[in-house]
């Protein structure tokens, strides 16, 4: 079984920043693409950013020039830099993980449970 544990949330400021980690662990023989996802009260869950296991990134246009997602491959764990934060990047975020468990097994998808992300002044 693999978890996905995420920290560095809380409460900020607009404009202030924050370092979302996530660290996968269990039985893991590599790690394909890495995600973070974001829900807000009231919305569905949405694509922030990913990163492949060779470094290729994608972000939604909304957090384009302010996020970086970046990935330690020797460590299983992903990270999401978040700069000049706003009051409607306040969600829940979650990171999720395509894992191989053996050299000969497929990957599944894997979830963590969350850390909120509040920015208010």
């Amino acid at each position: 079984q693999v978890q996905l544990v995420e920290s560095g949330g809380g409460l900020v400021q607009p404009g202030d920043s924050l370092r979302l980690s996530c660290v996968a662990s269990g039985t893991i023989y590599n790690i394909d693409s890495m995600c973070w996802y974001r829900q807000a009260p009231g919305k569905q869950r949405e694509l922030v950013a990913g990163i492949t296991r060779g470094g290729r990134t994608n972000y939604a246009d909304s957090v384009k020039e302010r996020f970086a997602i970046s990935r330690d491959n020797a460590k299983n764990t992903v990270y999401l830099q978040m700069n000049s934060l706003k009051p409607e990047d306040t969600a829940v975020y979650y990171c999720n993980a395509d894992v191989r468990a053996f050299i000969s097994s497929p990957y599944r998808n894997y979830w963590g449970q969350g850390t909120q992300v509040t920015v208010s002044s």
